[in-house]
């Protein structure tokens, strides 16, 4: 699944090619994606400025002025700037058309959605929830502390909760505490201060090197320009099973929480 890192790339890649542009049509080729597309959307955003694109976890927000469309790339998906008339693939799910130019959306399992909302999207049912952004000024160790407090979860699985931490997936979440020297099993709520900080340094550390790296494509992730990312080519753990650890060479070893795979150190991650 495409994790904050790509979906920052891809609207790095957009934005300043659709910023300023208005939307001359949208041409719908499946509405069957997580949610419906809604059967509005070519009116509701036909002659729209597109005036920012923002990123709120993995969710690319789309300021229309009039609206908001909110865009999220599901398990598969890629958001990539085309020529208007460049002949559609068999996953080319929708285009947002701007005149000779159109962001297509390609979703090969249709997990991903493009929705319209008129509200402050911030109070919109798929946002309100969200924690922290890991890349911003207000996280870091005392915050992830303060918000562990009590929870009897794996501290894995604590950085994946989007309540907690916006935007977080499984690579991601593994890799960082590869970096952190944190076994993955251990419970969020019993780690000190001190090791909640080395946990939100390496994974704010990750994340910008994942970003340096043009993101990790594993499967179907492509840059808003099509060339893949780079990161997996540096993952320590993720996918590793049975391979050496590149700091100690003890074999990686693979567990499931939360019915994802984790995947660390033994020796390296040892607390």
């Amino acid at each position: 699944m495409p994790e904050l890192p790509e979906v920052e790339i891809t609207r790095r890649g957009i934005a300043p090619l659709v910023c300023g542009r208005i939307v001359s049509g949208v041409r719908v080729r499946e509405p069957r994606l997580r949610w419906p597309v809604p059967a509005g959307l070519g009116n509701a955003l036909r002659g729209a400025r597109i005036l920012a694109v923002r990123r709120r976890a993995k969710y690319l927000l789309f300021d229309c002025g009039r609206g908001t469309l909110i865009v999220h790339l599901g398990m598969s998906g890629s958001l990539r700037a085309v020529r208007a008339d460049e002949p559609p693939g068999a996953y080319d799910r929708l285009d947002i058309e701007m005149g000779d130019l159109a962001l297509r959306l390609r979703d090969p399992r249709r997990f991903g959605a493009v929705l319209w909302h008129t509200g402050d999207p911030a109070r919109h049912r798929l946002l309100a929830h969200l924690g922290v952004e890991p890349l911003s000024p207000e996280f870091g160790g005392a915050r992830l502390h303060a918000a562990t407090r009590g929870r009897r979860t794996s501290v894995k699985l604590a950085l994946m909760d989007h309540r907690l931490v916006a935007g977080v997936g499984n690579i991601y979440a593994n890799e960082s505490l590869f970096r952190a020297r944190v076994n993955p099993r251990v419970a969020a709520g019993r780690l000190s201060l001190e090791r909640c900080a080395r946990i939100a340094d390496a994974l704010r550390r990750t994340l910008e090197d994942a970003l340096a790296a043009g993101g990790s494509t594993l499967r179907d992730f492509v840059q808003a320009d099509g060339s893949p990312g780079y990161f997996q080519q540096r993952y320590f753990v993720y996918d590793r099973a049975g391979a050496p650890c590149r700091v100690c060479g003890t074999p990686i070893r693979r567990a499931v929480q939360g019915q994802r795979s984790t995947f660390y150190c033994p020796a390296c991650q040892r607390y």
